[in-house]
This record gives structure tokens, sequence and C-alpha cells, in this order.
């Protein structure tokens, strides 16, 4: 396979003498005019803030600075798709065209004082067209990459980029290839157009009006790709929000990625993350400031196996007593075989030692109702909270229906009323992502 390197020398040469452009100037016709030395195979590198002025992307903004930066701030968000990152008065986009950059690539440079610009709608389309007019007018075969200043992940500083091309292969894929040393490359591509970029901004700069440049010397063949190509799509941006947005996604999605998991992994579970786990599931609020939840994880295998048969078996009496025939009974308490199954086993057990004493059974009953309720709480705060760390979890209610057991084989005191089991591991098979969440209609009244 070739290398994307210049067979022989590379020149980049700036095209001085242009004009101030306005809309619906005749771009072809100036570049011809400034540079008729252009020839078959050139690469014509053009700052795309010409092109958004001839194509009409320049705004009249109010002399005041204020009302202008309010206007430029308004267009930043009606030219973004989606604002993924904001620090201070800086937000990170991503635009109508996908390029993810500061502003959405409004710019308030190299306009008039009391104008913005914004880029342009298509340039792949416009480099596509203005590379066929000078083939037309001129008869010569360039390509064309149209540039956007912007700055770079984990870099200081900006470059220009290529946001629009024709007529040059904007990658240079090195897959199934291999280097002088012998090593064989996989995913190595090379973002040829923004090096081009990169080059002729090295003889354009920004203050010196000069918003063209040649790159001579390239040897990259036409391949039909285009600038937009090189858009990694936000789905695949490992990188795609800032702290503050993945915090509050996080949050928002937190409720939603709780599953009940039905097949865990034959995977130990990180013990911190489980710890962490069972601290947020203890903010959850109780009555009277109370902390009447206690969260028991059976880590002795024996003490873990000799509580779950008791259970299995307390079970199986009250099935039979309710006129279950053997068969039936023992197939619904194989449904309780995850709790054996799972990583870790963890018991969580209600405690009143905060409850009010009532004379009378409305007051008792509603004392009891909101320890209920408390309990409650927590155990979902730990479902969540294990979900957030991608660990799986299941709540098994089976332990509700004997608590004499569960008390007396793990030989905890009277009061200490347990809230089902929650089996915890990672799960067998891959994360789904979040819910989405349900039609508040279904459950929400309002009045």
């Amino acid at each position: 396979m070739n290398d994307h390197a210049a067979d022989e020398e590379l020149r980049v040469h700036s095209v001085p003498g242009l004009p101030e452009f306005a809309e619906g100037d005749d771009l072809a016709g100036a570049l011809l005019t400034a540079a008729p030395w252009l020839r078959d195979d050139d690469v014509l590198v053009i700052t795309s803030k010409i092109v958004s002025k001839i194509e009409g992307r320049v705004m009249d903004t109010p002399p005041d600075p204020e009302e202008r930066d309010a206007l430029r701030r308004e267009q930043v968000l009606a030219e973004a798709e989606h604002v993924l990152a904001r620090k201070g008065r800086t937000l990170i986009t991503q635009n109508k065209l996908g390029i993810v950059q500061a502003a959405s690539g409004v710019d308030a440079s190299n306009v008039a004082t009391d104008q913005i610009a914004l880029l342009p709608r298509d340039p792949d389309a416009t480099a596509e067209r203005l590379r066929a007019e000078l083939a037309e007018r001129a008869g010569i075969r360039v390509a064309v990459v149209i540039t956007d200043t912007m700055g770079r992940a984990w870099r200081v500083g900006q470059t220009d980029v290529a946001i629009g091309s024709a007529g040059v292969a904007v990658l240079h894929r090195y897959a199934g290839s291999t280097d002088s040393l012998g090593n064989a490359l996989e995913v190595t591509e090379v973002a040829v157009a923004d090096e081009i970029a990169g080059a002729a901004d090295l003889v354009k700069g920004k203050l010196g009006r000069t918003p063209v440049a040649v790159v001579r010397g390239i040897d990259e063949r036409d391949d039909g790709s285009r600038a937009g190509d090189l858009v990694r799509t936000v789905e695949e941006d490992l990188f795609r929000l800032g702290t503050a947005e993945a915090i509050a996604r996080g949050r928002g999605e937190a409720v939603l990625l709780r599953r009940s998991v039905r097949e865990f992994a034959d995977t130990p579970v990180d013990a911190e993350a489980l710890r962490r786990a069972v601290g947020a599931a203890l903010t959850a609020p109780a009555p009277h400031h109370t902390r009447p939840v206690r969260f028991v994880w059976l880590r002795d295998r024996a003490l873990r196996g000799k509580l779950l048969d008791a259970m299995r078996t307390a079970w199986l009496e009250d099935l039979r007593a309710d006129g279950l025939s053997e068969e039936r009974a023992r197939r619904r308490v194989g449904r309780g075989d995850l709790l054996y199954e799972a990583p870790e086993l963890v018991v969580p057990f209600l405690l009143r030692d905060g409850a009010h004493d009532y004379p009378d059974e409305r007051r008792t009953d509603a004392e009891r109702s909101m320890f209920v309720v408390a309990g409650g709480a927590a155990v979902q705060n730990l479902l969540v909270s294990l979900a957030a760390e991608d660990i799986g979890s299941c709540w098994v209610s089976s332990t509700l229906f004997c608590p004499e057991v569960v008390r007396n084989t793990l030989e905890l005191p009277e009061h200490w009323e347990p809230l089902g089991a929650v089996a915890v591991g990672y799960p067998a098979e891959p994360h789904e992502g979040p819910r989405e969440p349900r039609d508040p209609e279904e459950g929400l009244v309002e009045l």
C-alpha cells in the first residue's frame, strides 16, 4: 500500500492580492486572476470565512458590544444541534454540519466590528461547485479544501481543519499494511485533508488578509470522499460531553439504568463499588432523623448457604399448606435459585428504634408505614447505585415471608425486620443502556 507522503517535495504557496469579498462575489474569477499559475493536481485551500461572506452567511449586529454578544450567543445556539459542554461563557457544541467545536463555528474575527460570521451551510457542496467551475472556465483539475480554525481535545492552541472538500481523498487508511519494522497496522487512518488545512495555514496566517493557499505535491487521488466523512458522530465519541454535562446526564439516567438481572457473570464484585452503593443507599430519607436501615452483606458462603436452605424449607412448607402440589411448589421455589447463583447477597433490614409510640391504631399504622417507605427508598437507592457502578442486582422478596427464619439463622435481634434479599453481580449479558421513561400519564394524577 502506498504511503500518504508526497513523492517529491511539497510546496505551499500563498495567494496574495485577493479582494475583500462580499455576498454574491465571483470566487472562481478572483482566484484565476490572483493565481494564474494554478495547475492540475494543485489543492486550493480556502478559509471558510470568505465562503461565508460570498454565500451571505454574515449577519449585521448592533453597535453596542453587549447587544452584539447577545446576538452572537443566540446564533451559537441556533446553529447547534447539541450543546456538549459549558465552561464559563464558552459553549462546545455539535453544529448543524455535525462538527464539534466552540460556539458552533460562529465567529466575530476577520469581519467588520458590527458583524458576525456563520459557517457555510454545506462546505462540501461549495468545494465541489468551485472545483467544477474552475475546470469549466480554465480547464484545470484542482482539489478544493475549505477550512475553519478550531481547538483540539487535550491540546493547547488552535489549528485549521477541513470542513469542506472535493477532489482529494480526505483519509489515508493504512489498515492491512505493515510499517518498516514489520508491525501490522490495523486502525491507523491519517486525516490527510486536515493535514493539508494545517500546512496551508502556515502561509495564510490570521492577520495578513491571505485567506487562500495552494498546496502542491499531494499525491492523494480523488476517491469521492468529503470532509464530512471526517466527522466522528457524537454517539461514537468517547469524550462527547463535558464534565458538568456528563454528570447531569448521569443524574437523569441513573434510575433508568436499573434492571432486575436474572443471570450473573462469574466475575467477583468490586467490594469498594458495593460499599459505595450501600453508602449512597443510606442517604434515603427516614422519619424523625433516624437511620432505620441496615444492609447485611453475607460474605461467609457457609452462612449464606445455611440461610438460603432454611428459607427454601420455610417457603416449601408455606406452599404445601396452600395446597400446591409438590411439583408446583418446588417449581415456584426454584425461582429463588438466583440467590444461590449470585456472586454476592445483601439482605436489607428495617429497625424501628426511633419510631414514636401512639395510643391509637391509626397513628401507629401511619408510623409503621413511614418506616416501611423509608426502607423501600433505601433499597431502591441501593439498586440504582449498583446500576450506576455497572453492577447488576435483583431484589427477591422471599425473606419477607419468613422473618423469624432469617433472624434466627443470622442470630439477629427480634426487632430487625428483613426487607427481602438483593442478589448482586455483574450481568451475564451486555448492558443495554438506560430504558425510556414511562409515560407519566400512566401513573400521574393531577388534582
